[in-house]
């Protein structure tokens, strides 16, 4: 059956999926997610207690700049290996998921986990790859996650990638077949993460997903879509997870210069775990993620901000109008005739450079009751950004290459990917 994802980026995987324990426990979400929040991973802490967890094999994302990261990183390497050796796992070989969400408001988004060629896969701006980043990668946030893979015997993967499919031709048709399937798993999610019920594809069910990429991945119809001439096709976007697949992607460079090529196609790190989406999934929204400054001077950097560009004003206005809050009040900021698309792309150079010369930092917030609660703290300040529009997602990327980073988030943090899943990576 493999044969027929021969020439596929995404194709099935041999799946890992724990036993012997509660899967409410075992799963928790994203690690990027809540990182200026640390009383939800201490939340998670006590609920998980000393139960069989992937909260132990991750590390979350607010951790990697912490004091005890090499020992935190060492402990999570040593849990896989003994989580392996106590047979916590057992294998679907050569398997698709079908993963049916059940959001907290209702909507019910789907999914199917399976891996990616790496091969295939480029986070570079400009990218012909198949596979293709949709926010600029921070280099500097690549080795503190290598650090973390590159010896880890197993990968849990929170990355989504994203495929245009408006005539509902790969997912949707699954959940009608799921009576064919094998029943992997059926429970709520802890923290607001909803219910999850997850399928192992029969056989027919992955012939036909093979049929309906292989007809996304034609290049005429791409070429024609998106009226590009002699453009590579663009089959997926990663949705969620770029600097996670962009750190899987270099450490299976570095197995490359460790192994002749003829062993390429065999390393086990060529490959990545992760879960495709329909970007028309009606479950599937772009939230906006809004800039939250530590350690600033807010009326200061707001000066700064209007001074930077020619004809910038206060209030409303014609142009991309930055909304913002802080301690003292809140008020908007118009900068006129921008150069880019996005109010994004217009703010995060700025803010670059405003940091690295003037000092603060940087978060990146999900959801704007949370951006507001931090901002009127002393010295911090949010920026409240509008969600980016759905439709504007491949024709951009395709076109003018990769958004800047953080400009749209999938849902809110509770509605990312919870770790469950795992597979062999060395």
């Amino acid at each position: 059956m493999t044969h027929a994802f021969d020439q596929l980026p995404f194709r099935p995987a041999d799946i890992l999926l724990p036993q012997n324990c509660a899967y409410d426990k075992w799963s928790v979400v994203a690690c990027d997610q809540y990182t200026s929040q640390p009383e939800y991973w201490q939340r998670v802490e006590e609920s998980v207690g000393s139960a069989p967890s992937s909260l132990r094999l991750i590390l979350p994302e607010s951790c990697l700049d912490g004091p005890n990261v090499e020992t935190d990183i060492m402990e999570v390497n040593n849990t896989m290996t003994r989580y392996l050796r106590e047979d916590r796992f057992k294998t679907l070989p050569n398997a698709l998921i079908y993963v049916e969400r059940r959001l907290e408001e209702g909507q019910i988004r789907r999914g199917l986990v399976g891996m990616v060629d790496l091969e295939q896969y480029d986070y570079e701006p400009g990218s012909g790859a198949a596979i293709r980043a949709t926010e600029g990668t921070v280099l500097s946030r690549i080795p503190p996650r290598v650090a973390v893979r590159k010896n880890a015997p197993l990968e849990l993967p929170h990355a989504m990638l994203l495929a245009d499919d408006p005539r509902k031709t790969v997912l949707e048709p699954l959940a009608g077949r799921t009576g064919r399937m094998e029943l992997l798993y059926d429970f709520d999610l802890m923290e607001r993460g909803g219910h999850i019920t997850g399928w192992k594809l029969d056989t027919e069910s992955m012939e036909l997903v093979a049929r309906a990429l292989t007809a996304l991945a034609d290049p005429a119809t791409f070429r024609a879509r998106y009226q590009v001439a002699d453009a590579p096709v663009m089959l997926f976007a990663v949705g969620d997870g770029n600097h996670s697949l962009a750190t899987a992607k270099e450490c299976y460079e570095r197995q490359k210069r460790l192994n002749p090529p003829e062993r390429w196609a065999s390393l086990p790190a060529r490959f990545a775990l992760c879960e495709l989406v329909n970007l028309h999934d009606p479950a599937l929204e772009f939230e906006a993620i809004h800039r939250v400054l530590f350690g600033v001077e807010p009326v200061e950097l707001v000066a700064a901000l209007c001074a930077a560009f020619p004809g910038a004003h206060p209030g409303g206005g014609k142009g991309h109008v930055l909304r913002y809050v802080h301690a003292g009040g809140e008020g908007a900021l118009t900068i006129p005739s921008p150069t880019t698309q996005l109010e994004v792309g217009t703010l995060q150079p700025f803010l670059d450079q405003y940091v690295k010369g003037h000092g603060g930092r940087i978060d990146y917030i999900h959801g704007e009751d949370v951006a507001r609660q931090l901002a009127r703290q002393r010295g911090n300040l949010a920026f409240l950004l509008p969600p980016m529009g759905k439709d504007q997602l491949f024709p951009t990327v395709i076109r003018d290459g990769v958004l800047p980073r953080k400009t749209f988030s999938m849902g809110h943090a509770h509605d990312k990917r919870f770790y469950l899943e795992a597979r062999k990576i060395r």
